[in-house]
């Protein structure tokens, strides 16, 4: 018995040494697939940006160390938190027919005496007598499933417009000040009834569950139809194939780049701020980093090897806005930034010298002046195109089906329209170049301000983001 007790002894150990090895050959296993996923994501964010002279690691450095926190402070102060919108527009291109879609993610629901046909209560006498696997029944539970899917998104979707009675007061005299300004172009339905304040620390941009057919046919009508096409014959959009230098020219390339930029930065917020729900099932979930969903859209293996590419446009986008901050520092330090509260006016714009004090010591700038040079009949056409598609994309945004994203969406082509004004503005286009502050030619409203800062805050944030899934995923 002795013996007979040893040797299951000695057989228990080697089970569980096997076990032992088992599972820890498993965990290395996920480990290293997880480290080869992040080397696969952020393989290309070394090394010079595209049609930059600046280096990735560089805009690293600055962008977490030095720009991301004072953006971060200056972005919840009260006169680039509360942004001017107006969200009742309708979509001028398309009837929407997303499944839900519009304000709130809303979903129509008709009663039953505003059906112009019999219901099926009416006209079927028998309706109880239907068995639960019935196709009716089976259409009542699908309906059901959407309708709660439904739900769900319309409560991640909507607004928060919150806002006191005092700061609407405020409103006024912002409205006063900004109307004493000349205007350097008329900003969309500045005046129309529906236009209104909303607070954006009240609504961050985030996971909302807006998906399925709607945003995927704004993207793809807004690089199919208003971003330039290659010239020789190569697949074309958000999954664009083959070498961009080789396939289009400067201003082309910058305009693809610019809204592979923005699209990245809006998935990278999408997946850092993800609902998790509650694993009890009672709970309201919550927010957190989603590393799986972020390999989902950038590593390469799932992306048709495309996702390392678009988070290095991230780059580019934000070197060119960086670029037209700076460019505009003379201007911004003229600006009041007035709310009506003396003491968070000034310490507004002593955050804001910090902030562009920052900026300016950066040396490695895009170089505009390299785009359209010449005087050409061609040259004057290309830049008609590239603003007409431009504002196409703006009004494309109308489209959107969900207020939050709609929100966001406007903001950052405002913001990012804001800082093609001004490099284009002015008789010099280089780097060391400014727009002429003392013409009134040039002017930014207060919408545009706010909206040029907080774009460029999304980019921050995104770039900023990237260092936490770098490390999750190792």
């Amino acid at each position: 018995m002795k013996v007979l007790r040893l040797n299951l002894d000695q057989h228990l150990v080697a089970i569980c040494c096997i076990f032992i090895l088992v599972v820890h050959g498993s965990l290395l296993h996920a480990q290293n697939w997880s480290g080869d996923a992040a080397d696969r994501c952020f393989c290309k964010l070394r090394g010079e940006v595209d049609d930059c002279s600046c280096k990735v690691e560089t805009l690293d450095s600055l962008n977490n160390n030095k720009i991301y926190p004072r953006l971060k402070s200056l972005l919840a102060r009260n006169y680039f938190r509360y942004f001017k919108v107006n969200l009742q527009k309708p979509c001028p291109f398309w009837s929407d027919d997303s499944r839900c879609a519009l304000k709130d993610c809303h979903v129509n629901v008709c009663q039953e005496d505003e059906v112009p046909i019999k219901t099926k209560k009416e006209n079927n006498e028998h309706e109880h007598e239907k068995s639960k696997y019935s196709k009716d029944s089976n259409m009542q539970e699908q309906d059901k499933t959407l309708e709660e899917s439904c739900a769900e998104e319309r409560e991640l979707s909507a607004l928060d417009t919150t806002i006191s009675k005092e700061k609407m007061a405020e409103f006024e005299t912002w409205k006063e000040h900004d109307e004493s300004l000349p205007m350097f172009c008329e900003i969309d339905d500045e005046d129309s009834n529906g236009m209104e304040y909303v607070d954006l620390l009240l609504n961050p941009e985030r996971y909302t569950g807006y998906k399925g057919a709607s945003p995927h046919k704004v993207w793809r009508s807004i690089y199919e139809e208003n971003c330039f096409k290659p010239e020789q014959n190569v697949k074309y959009g958000p999954e664009i194939v083959g070498d961009l230098e080789s396939t289009m020219c400067l201003e082309k390339r910058v305009f693809y780049r610019l809204i592979s930029g923005l699209h990245t930065s809006i998935n990278i917020h999408l997946c850092d701020q993800y609902l998790f729900p509650d694993k009890s099932g009672f709970g309201p979930g919550t927010w957190d980093h989603n590393l799986d969903e972020f390999q989902r859209r950038f590593d390469p293996e799932l992306t048709k090897g495309l996702g390392p590419q678009r988070l290095k446009n991230l780059y580019f986008t934000y070197l060119i806005e960086l670029r037209a901050i700076t460019k505009a520092i003379p201007y911004l330090e003229r600006e009041t930034f007035y709310t009506g509260d003396i003491k968070e006016d000034v310490e507004v714009m002593e955050g804001v010298s910090d902030f562009l004090s920052v900026a300016g010591s950066f040396e490695h700038h895009f170089d505009e002046s390299q785009l359209f040079k010449g005087n050409t009949d061609e040259m004057k056409q290309l830049k008609t195109e590239f603003v007409q598609h431009f504002r196409n994309i703006s009004r494309i945004m109308d489209c959107v089906g969900c207020d939050k994203c709609k929100l966001w969406g406007k903001l950052q082509t405002l913001g990012m329209g804001t800082a093609l004004k001004i490099l284009f503005s002015g008789d010099s286009m280089n780097p060391g170049s400014t727009v002429n502050t003392k013409s009134k030619n040039f002017q930014l409203t207060r919408t545009e301000i706010v909206a040029l800062f907080n774009a460029f805050g999304r980019l921050s944030s995104s770039i900023h983001a990237l260092e936490t899934f770098r490390s999750l995923a190792r």
